[in-house]
């Protein structure tokens, strides 16, 4: 009996070199499938929608649309991807655990 194969899983978007080339939030250095999901839950459609939201306050919608509190590395994400979408080069997230250590402590 032949072998049942699954279809080929499409590509993921290629990751933007800047904010202007982004044009998915798969696109954003740091963001997976995942964080996409959790992003577009809270009401971030597109990389652009960024501009315009704070990351501390993404961070706070997430853990309360989930009803459970968020691991702060999820913080650290979100700074990068706005800080990215405000023109800053692609850093890892874990770039960004210092700063939110300093800014917001415990979280």
């Amino acid at each position: 009996m032949p072998s049942a194969r699954r279809p080929p899983r499409a590509p993921p978007p290629r990751k933007a070199g800047n904010a202007a080339e982004c044009q998915q939030l798969e696109q954003l250095p740091n963001i997976g499938p995942s964080i996409a999901a959790d992003l577009r839950l809270i009401g971030v459609q597109q990389p652009q929608d960024l501009l315009q939201r704070d990351a501390f306050a993404l961070y706070q919608a997430l853990c309360r649309a989930t009803g459970k509190r968020q691991d702060p590395c999820v913080l650290d994400t979100f700074l990068a991807a706005t800080d990215f979408m405000h023109g800053a080069a692609p850093r890892p997230w874990w770039d960004y655990t210092a700063q939110r250590k300093s800014t917001y402590g415990a979280v």
